[in-house]
Formats: C-alpha cells, structure tokens, sequence
C-alpha cells in the first residue's frame, strides 16, 4: 500500500491518560465530512481526527483539513478497507492508545461514540462494535429488506462459526484498543468489504469482542458502497472470505500467541 500524504496534524492537548484517535474512511464526501468532524470533535474533545481521503474526485480532503482533521490521502482509489488499513497503520504508529472508527457519510452519531468506547477504556474488550439493531432486532433506521435479510445471514453464520451473537456484522462504526489494531494493520486486512470476516478473524486471534447497541442516522446524502449490484458482490466476496478465514488456522493460532505477548 502507498504511503498515505498527511495534509494536516492536529495535535490536540489530552487530558486523560489514554491517547485516542477518531479513524473517518471516506470517499467524496465534500459537503457532509466536515459536519462529521464537527460532530466528532463536539462529542470528543480530547481526541485526534484523522481523514482517510481514499482518492476522492471532489474536495473531500479540503474540507477535511479546513476542519483542522488530520488527512491522509491515497493516491488512487483502493477501497473502504484499504483506507481503514492506512488509518490503524498510522494510529499504531504514533502509538495511539484507542481508535474510534465512523464513516463520513454522516450515519454513524458521534454522540454514540463515547457508548462503544467505554467497553475498551476500561479494558473490558478489545474491540466494540456499535450495532444498529436492538435486542429486538428492530433496526433504528430504514433498511431495504435485502440488507436486513444478509444481515440476519450472516449474523446466523456468524453465530455458528463463533458461538457469539451479532446481530450487526456489517457495522463499520467500532472501537479498538493496540492489540487489534495491531491485528489489523499487518497485511491481512481486506481491501474492500471488512465485515464478516473480519470478526471471524478476530475472535480466532483471541480478541475480546463487544457489540454495542447505538442509534443511527441513514446516509446524509452521496452514493453508498452498497449500491447497484454491489451488495451480490459482496455477498459472494463475504461467504468465500469468510472460507478462508477458516482455512488459515495455523495462521490465526500463531497470531493469539503474538498477542498474547503484548
């Protein structure tokens, strides 16, 4: 992966004794990315924001650093996990305690963050994921039924395979302590679609996972990741993914006993 160009470093006063930084991924966002920063800086005061601008064509990283957000841009467009990936290498880093991640889209509340931090600040997980489903079921925004109904598959899937309830496994707003981002910044990250897979790789790498219930908003405007054909895509992509995942014991066996060092 090239390496990201830092527009702009905030460095921000910290007044508790954790460092934390808040992860946006974004792509053309302008007009919606610096309302989130608004939002995220309102909400945490005492944190970093970084922009992971993922080679977009409007003035996203513009916005982004007239905002006074750190913004690390892609050269070219590599997908929405690559530029997790750029943001959790860069956290690891600067030695950054704690990330919060949220999309720039304007979905995620960053009134939510501090619910699926606490879990992780008191060392009780490891990595938290904010759901937008409640005990229920019942979601707190409109979803087309296909979404709902891959949810609840993989969340069904998910459940098998790790004998833990998810009941959002496509959630991209989360928390992470070191040792997952230290997880998820050597190389095995997927490049477009993170969901799924990725807590599957988690809970075999011994992580301590949390799904947390938070409200959210629908999209703020823009074209979703999920649009067109792509959700079949994704579909097909997750389920052999999630294959591989299971093919790689020896792998994920000898990453628990690295982290475990830590």
């Amino acid at each position: 992966m090239p390496d990201p160009i830092c527009y702009r470093i905030t460095n921000q006063s910290m007044k508790n004794s954790l460092s934390i930084i808040v992860l946006i991924p974004c792509f053309n966002e302008q007009g919606r990315i610096g309302k989130v920063i608004e939002s995220a800086r309102s909400s945490m005061p005492d944190c970093d924001i970084a922009v992971i601008n993922d080679a977009s064509t409007d003035n996203t990283a513009i916005e982004a650093a007239d905002k006074g957000a750190t913004v690390l841009s892609h050269c070219c467009n590599l997908g929405y996990g690559a530029a997790l990936e750029t943001g959790y290498q860069y956290a690891v880093r600067h030695s950054y305690d704690i990330a919060l991640q949220m999309d720039g889209d304007g979905q995620h509340q960053a009134d939510q963050l501090k619910n699926i931090l606490a879990p992780v600040a008191k060392g009780e997980a490891d990595l938290t994921i904010g759901s937008r489903y409640d005990d229920k079921g019942i979601p707190s925004l409109h979803m087309p039924l296909v979404r709902r109904l891959g949810h609840r598959l993989f969340s069904i899937l998910l459940g098998i395979l790790t004998g833990m309830r998810f009941n959002d496994p496509t959630s991209g707003f989360q928390c992470l302590n070191r040792r997952a981002l230290k997880l998820f910044s050597f190389g095995a990250f997927p490049c477009d679609y993170p969901d799924s897979d990725v807590i599957l790789m988690a809970q075999r790498c011994g992580l301590r996972i949390e799904e947390i219930n938070v409200q959210m908003k629908e999209r703020q405007g823009g074209i979703s990741m999920h649009s067109g054909l792509k959700p079949f895509y994704y579909g097909i992509k997750m389920f052999l993914s999630i294959f591989i995942v299971l093919l790689n014991r020896n792998k994920w066996r000898a990453w628990r006993e690295n982290l475990q060092k830590d």
